[in-house]
């Protein structure tokens, strides 16, 4: 009843409050007067350490990070739901992961695909002589970040790489370019990939013709064909 006319006392006076809500306008000073207790004391210096927190990870972290930072970083020994409740009131949040995964492969219907010259035979007995290539996905605290690799078949290592925020075909250029550059290909070399729009459109082809790599591709909807 006190936090009740506490709030609304600049609206309305404080006598007439108390009287409606039958309590005592002396009970209510008297509270009003009391010192905050000592769990009210640590929860405020436990929300400006929270409040510290959350500003160093710009904004990103929700209640379970905050929570091991303040043990692991802090040597703070709190429960997770004290933290969550202090966060909820001083209306911090974290950033939240989409509910819904994003499509990496998409095709384009009027693009003619490559033939698969490779049929699922993932081996190789040189260095570049196959070239494997794919996108992935990387949820962060500020969203999804796109990985585009190439990946040498006779090795299993990663030669090209490139991450962005987008799915545009400079993704995937970049990361050739990058395997070109350390590699230097010969003619002939095979880039095996699906039919994502960004591995099937001019850009990209032209940009295999440019390092005399080969195309190949796998079938629609058959993650088998790319498995590597």
């Amino acid at each position: 009843m006190f936090a009740f006319v506490l709030a609304h006392q600049a609206r309305f006076p404080v006598t007439i409050m108390c009287q409606l809500l039958e309590v005592s306008t002396s009970g209510f000073y008297a509270w009003r007067r009391r010192q905050p207790s000592p769990r009210a004391h640590a929860d405020a210096a436990l929300t400006r350490r929270i409040r510290q927190i959350h500003k160093e990870s710009r904004g990103t972290y929700g209640a379970p990070r905050v929570h091991a930072e303040l043990r692991l970083g802090h040597g703070i020994r709190v429960g997770r739901k004290r933290v969550a409740r202090l966060m909820r009131t001083a209306g911090l949040v974290g950033a939240h992961r989409r509910s819904t995964r994003p499509v990496t492969t998409l095709r384009d219907c009027a693009a003619r695909p490559a033939p698969d010259l490779v049929d699922r035979h993932f081996t190789a007995t040189r260095p570049n002589q196959l070239w494997v290539a794919d996108i992935t996905y990387l949820p962060t605290g500020m969203g999804f970040l796109y990985l585009a690799v190439v990946l040498d078949a006779c090795s299993r290592r990663v030669i090209g790489w490139s991450m962005q925020p987008h799915l545009r075909t400079d993704l995937v250029v970049a990361a050739l370019w990058m395997a070109v550059d350390r590699r230097r290909p010969p003619a002939g070399t095979i880039h095996h990939s699906d039919q994502g729009s960004q591995y099937t459109s001019i850009t990209y082809g032209l940009r295999l013709r440019q390092a005399g790599l080969v195309a190949s591709m796998g079938s629609v909807g058959d993650c088998y064909d790319n498995a590597l």
